[in-house]
């Protein structure tokens, strides 16, 4: 009937109406949100976020980044060539460089990474990068260890990046060790396999060469297997490749490694080895955060050692 459909053409535009409205009414609420005058507020709520990140590290972290921001601080200024180490201590020193590039306290300066990872972590940052075939020599390079002893030698190499590590920082006019308290050791050897970078051609031959070597007695080799920055054995997994193309062998050991030079000397000249963890007569001063969040300096221009 006439009235049936009047009924029907009266609900159909009452629909009409609110799905309009539906559609139409949050669109200012959208464009006020973005507007100008909520901008400060969004800001805010990114610091506060930040913020939050930072409270909630853990308290070796918080250490690690205090370490990583006092080796900038201290060592590197505007005009120089700067290594940047691979690790979680590194990652800490390399966004403060980015910080400092970005504020403009740094300036004109040019800096190698030791790894993949470190190149991508300073590519965000818009790090100037460059190798060491276009600069072969280095104000200074900032990394961390896996173990240092009371001479300032190093076990390197966790991360799986230990030979580009040790390529960039062994041209540096000062390289600085940042490390958290945990790191320090009396000997080399039992805290912390020693890495040993080796070429994949008859890997398990090379792993056999260096579990006989005299001067690493009491060690036990490992091939590192899964993800190359674990330092550990995957079961199942493949060997961990390096940005190299190499294998990491990981030797561990109970008791301190009696003589550091005479093992790094006897893996240097181990055939099928490429080179290994062990960093010595290289550091020149060890920044240490401890857990009260305070930072203590070995070596030049610091502290005698305390760890004897």
């Amino acid at each position: 009937t006439d009235a049936t459909r009047r009924m029907r053409t009266a609900v159909v535009a009452l629909c009409c109406l609110a799905g309009a409205s539906a559609f139409t009414a949050p669109a200012p609420s959208l464009f006020r949100a973005a507007s100008a005058a909520s901008v400060p507020s969004l800001r805010h709520g990114a610091a506060a976020g930040a913020r939050m990140m930072a409270d909630d590290m853990s308290p070796t972290d918080k250490a690690k980044q205090l370490a990583g921001y006092k080796a900038v601080d201290d060592h590197v200024e505007s005009g120089m060539t700067v290594g940047l180490g691979t690790g979680s201590t590194a990652y800490f020193a390399v966004e403060r460089v980015g910080q400092k590039l970005k504020s403009g306290e740094l300036k004109d300066i040019m800096c190698i990474p030791t790894s993949e990872r470190t190149r991508e972590q300073a590519e965000s940052l818009d790090i100037p990068l460059c190798t060491l075939n276009e600069r072969s020599n280095l104000d200074v390079a900032i990394d961390g260890a896996d173990a240092v002893d009371p001479d300032y030698a190093l076990v390197k190499g966790g991360g799986g990046a230990l030979l580009r590590e040790k390529m960039v920082e062994v041209m540096a006019k000062k390289f600085i060790c940042i490390v958290d308290d945990s790191k320090l050791v009396d000997g080399l050897g039992p805290s912390f396999a020693l890495p040993v970078e080796i070429t994949p051609f008859c890997s398990e031959h090379t792993l056999r060469t260096i579990a006989a070597l005299p001067e690493l007695k009491g060690g036990e080799a490992v091939i590192r297997t899964g993800d190359c920055s674990n330092n550990a054995v995957e079961e199942g997994k493949p060997p961990a490749v390096t940005d190299n193309g190499n294998y990491i062998v990981d030797v561990s050991f109970k008791s301190n490694i009696k003589d550091v030079n005479a093992a790094a000397k006897a893996l240097k000249e181990t055939v099928g080895v490429v080179d290994h963890g062990l960093f010595v007569d290289m550091t020149h001063q060890v920044i240490v955060a401890t857990k009260e969040g305070k930072c203590r300096v070995a070596g030049k221009g610091g502290e005698d050692c305390w760890w004897k």
